[in-house]
């Protein structure tokens, strides 16, 4: 629809008063992770106030959006996604300016956590929350005012934090149902004693959770006069070693681990182990808790992304006793009667609507019902577009021309649980998960060894996926290589269908000239940036990885520059760092060419 049609529909939602808060334009943004990033000045990783250099980047490049990954505080994984509490900030971003602390204590600490490593060490935490905590001893005495001002407007969460966390350390971190009964299920009488015994370490906790939000509050006022939102996320879940399940057990299943189904991607499903919500516990209680969490994250953000937001209306629970090397193949979808999805997610989006002044936007990807997409559109609420997904998967079986992205949704190239757009085109472009087609040879008595050597290039096939031969140009191919009737192969099929030639597909969609190249190349990924950034989405927000892809910042296999995998532990999740400094990012010679394309494409 045109942009005065798509304006008058948005405007007629339940999303209306914050539409018209922002107004509605077609905006470009980045998503940047703030353990990504650094400055000259930052001691091993960013702080928030390092972020006042990338939302000048922002402004250099047409960018007016800026979005980050939860900066809740996680737990030992350093999982955003796996925050210790809904509220609590990430203490790892504090900035060390403004307290008594040395600048020889500074001097030793930036050369014992050098920037500018592949991977961040997280091992800083503890070194500069103990160094601000020594400023604390010194200072605690001062603006008591002020802070018991922010403990009171923040009592709901707040003091069951601070209680957590010195609890937690009195037990060297064990999981608070490793703790004595007497802590673990909230006696009062011995809760008030610890209190009485630990109040200096409790206040501490209050206070530092006080300066991480004055210091975010200021990153936000410096965004809002440069001209730049503030992009938060809303994680769906919470640790199940958490302040939040501790507090309010009875607002969770804890018999039940979360995680998603199998598909395509992931032959095994996933499981992400923190419990699901009792939706019917947190009703009775007005949605407090829910309420609560939007009141606080909006001291920080104007535009908030609902994480998983099909689990709104479902989601995938795994008993939690199921062995772990099964992930998610054994779950099943809760509540289990289809017809109860609708109720229940409209239901929590209209609480969210109505409590707070943020616009929404959704994570809708996955194994999604068609309800998610519909009621999100009724909303006038975004969900996702990523373009390696973004396809007609029915009938033409090919990617969506710019045109026919859905206009009520955010544009991507990556998002941060996959590769980056060209790790992509030269891993996975074109490939079937080997995993997957492992378990349906076995599920139809399919020899695999044969059929893999008939169907796939090795040669082309890395990372656990398969690259279709090139001679497998036709389903009847595909069936007499696998040795079976049409009929009990329809899933190979489809897989096929939905993979088969997607490097040559997307090739011809962008107009490139030439024979298609393995390779990906600055000018493969400024003609899929043009696309992307032209689609009628109503946002386009990429990744800084991407971003750089514009320019020869990243060297080497791209694969290696790749957020997190899901379903996996290892170093290189959740710590990835930026080759360059903010510094050198604001003035690097990509920034005109990022500028240009978003101006081209009519984006602000």
């Amino acid at each position: 629809m045109p942009q005065a049609d798509l304006t008058e529909y948005l405007l007629q939602t339940k999303s209306k008063d914050k539409w018209q808060r922002l107004g509605v334009n077609k905006r470009a943004g980045v998503l940047a992770p703030l353990f990504s990033l650094y400055s000259k000045e930052s001691i091993g990783i960013a702080d928030f106030f390092d972020i006042k250099l990338l939302i000048d980047w922002c402004v250099h490049t047409g960018n007016s959006i800026l979005q980050f990954l939860p900066m809740n505080e996680a737990g030992s994984l350093s999982c955003p996604y796996d925050a210790i509490s809904s509220f609590a900030l990430e203490p790892l971003y504090i900035s060390l300016k403004g307290y008594s602390i040395s600048r020889f204590e500074i001097k030793a600490l930036k050369e014992k956590f050098p920037v500018g490593k592949q991977f961040i060490d997280y091992s800083i935490k503890k070194e500069k929350v103990d160094l601000v905590r020594k400023s604390y001893l010194s200072d605690k005495d001062q603006s008591l005012e002020a802070l018991e001002e922010f403990k009171s407007k923040n009592s709901y969460w707040l003091t069951d934090f601070s209680l957590y966390k010195a609890i937690k350390a009195r037990y060297k971190g064990l999981a608070w149902w490793d703790w004595e009964d007497k802590y673990r299920n909230h006696d009062k009488r011995a809760l008030d004693e610890f209190y009485k015994e630990n109040e200096d370490e409790i206040n501490f906790q209050a206070w530092l959770q006080w300066q991480l939000f004055m210091q975010l509050c200021e990153v936000k006022e410096y965004a809002k006069r440069r001209g730049v939102l503030l992009k938060g996320d809303l994680p769906i879940l919470v640790s199940r070693d958490s302040a939040d399940v501790w507090a309010h057990p009875e607002f969770f299943k804890l018999e039940f681990a979360a995680g998603a189904p199998p598909d395509m991607y992931c032959a095994k499903g996933q499981r992400w182990g923190m419990p699901t919500y009792n939706w019917d516990a947190i009703s009775r209680d007005d949605y407090k808790y829910l309420k609560e969490k939007l009141k606080y994250s909006q001291n920080f953000y104007d535009i908030l992304r609902i994480d998983h937001v099909v689990g709104l209306f479902r989601i995938w629970s795994i008993p939690y006793g199921e062995p772990e090397e099964n992930k998610g193949l054994n779950g099943f979808f809760d509540p289990g009667d289809e017809k109860k999805w609708p109720e229940q997610a409209r239901g929590i989006l209209s609480v969210m609507l109505e409590n707070t002044d943020m616009l929404l936007c959704a994570e809708d990807l996955g194994v999604i019902p068609k309800v998610c997409p519909d009621t999100l559109k009724e909303f006038g609420i975004l969900g996702n577009d990523v373009e390696r997904w973004a396809k007609d998967w029915n009938v033409r079986h090919d990617f969506l021309r710019p045109q026919e992205y859905r206009e009520i949704s955010v544009a991507m190239l990556s998002t941060h649980d996959t590769t980056n757009w060209p790790a992509w085109w030269e891993n996975e472009a074109g490939t079937v998960d080997e995993d997957l087609f492992i378990r349906k040879c076995a599920d139809r008595h399919i020899d695999f060894s044969q059929a893999r050597d008939k169907l796939f290039d090795m040669s082309l096939s890395c990372h656990g996926r398969l690259r279709w031969k090139n001679s497998m140009d036709s389903t009847e191919k595909l069936i007499g290589a696998l040795g079976k009737k049409r009929g009990e192969v329809g899933d190979f099929i489809d897989l096929y269908e939905n993979s088969y030639q997607e490097k040559e597909k997307l090739w011809e969609l962008l107009n490139l000239s030439g024979t298609m190249r393995e390779k990906s190349d600055k000018e493969i990924v400024r003609e899929v940036f043009k696309a992307t950034l032209g689609s009628r989405a109503a946002f386009c927000i990429n990744t800084i990885f991407d971003y750089l892809y514009l320019s020869d910042a990243l060297k080497g296999n791209p694969y290696q520059y790749r957020i997190n995998t899901p379903g996996t532990i290892s170093v290189g999740n959740w710590s990835l760092a930026l080759p360059l400094s903010l510094e050198d990012l604001l003035k690097h010679r990509v920034n005109k060419e990022i500028r240009k394309l978003i101006a081209d494409t009519n984006r602000i």
